[in-house]
């Protein structure tokens, strides 16, 4: 796959698309890529304003683009109901279900109105339960895929099975790992379930290595009203290291339409510690490959949200 970009994009026209937190960044390119190659799509995201934007840039380079806007609160299982059960009722099925929004590094230890720590929550707690939710719609797809956006994070991610909440000893950063982490696992999970069922279904990871967003400002702000020490250190390292949002939007679209990506895998930058660069095949850490630590944490979150996964009779 040398140098892949959005021109190698197969024709997605007829395919849906549903894409969290994709009013800015890489959810956006992402969206605007997928529009621009013909697929009908969603942009789901809390902030409605921004999103009609996106949606009016989008159209600007698109003009016959299908798309539309759809008010969704990862923080809030509720919301996440709400959205899903919209979504369901507006679309036949869902070709390509891309699970991308995300907060980084907030400062202080904010919950959700659930009770989960806010990262947790909204990265991969909210995101679980989306998927549950729409998986019915997804089973209706030929050659359904599943994207799920995790980071280079999870690398230094543990999952703290006797405190998931950070109730102990809050880190940003630590927080951070876990719930980026928790989404690889997540896809790992799912890819397993798939094959073992025969679903025919590709649940694929992505990361976008170190692409200038706005994750490097809104999370470590949170809560404050003056730049932290984390958003000073990443800019210092941006020229060097970091790529635009556009480029680090190819590997979630590689996942998401390239015909040879491989359902169990994680794609990501090609470069240097994989910051930058076209996508190819990343390394996932070795100490996520352990299938009981996925089981526990799948046990968990259905705990947590209250949802099992449907059978594809249900779609």
């Amino acid at each position: 796959m040398p140098d892949w970009t959005v021109k190698d994009i197969p024709p997605q026209t007829g395919r849906i698309a549903v894409i969290t937190g994709a009013n800015s960044g890489i959810g956006y390119e992402t969206a605007k890529a997928l529009a621009g190659a013909g697929a009908k799509v969603i942009i789901a995201s809390r902030n409605e304003s921004k999103g009609l934007q996106a949606l009016a840039n989008i159209r600007a380079a698109t003009p016959d683009a299908d798309i539309a806007f759809e008010p969704l609160d990862l923080s809030s299982l509720d919301s996440v109901a709400r959205a899903a059960t919209r979504v369901a009722a507006s679309v036949p099925r869902v070709d390509l279900l891309i699970n991308n929004a995300g907060v980084m590094a907030i400062p202080d230890r904010h919950e959700t109105e659930d009770g989960f720590e806010m990262q947790m929550g909204a990265n991969y707690i909210g995101h679980f339960a989306w998927t549950m939710r729409l998986l019915p719609k997804v089973f209706l797809a030929d050659n359904p895929r599943v994207v799920t956006v995790s980071s280079l994070a999870h690398r230094s991610g543990r999952i703290h099975f006797d405190d998931l909440q950070w109730r102990r000893n809050y880190g940003p950063w630590r927080a951070y790992c876990q719930s980026k982490l928790a989404t690889l696992l997540f896809s790992l999970e799912l890819d397993r379930i798939a094959r073992t069922e025969h679903w025919g279904l590709r649940s694929i990871a992505a990361h976008p290595g170190y692409s200038v967003t706005g994750l490097q400002t809104s999370g470590p702000r949170m809560g404050r009203d003056r730049t932290s020490l984390a958003e000073l250190g990443m800019k210092i390292m941006e020229p060097l290291f970091s790529q635009s949002a556009a480029a680090g939007a190819l590997p979630t679209l590689f996942a998401a339409t390239a015909p040879q990506a491989e359902s169990g895998a994680m794609y990501g930058p090609n470069g240097f510690y994989e910051l930058k660069g076209p996508p190819v095949r990343s390394r996932i850490a070795p100490h996520t490959r352990d299938p009981a630590v996925w089981r526990r944490l799948w046990d968990i979150s259905e705990q947590l949200t209250g949802l099992t996964l449907p059978s594809p009779a249900m779609g």
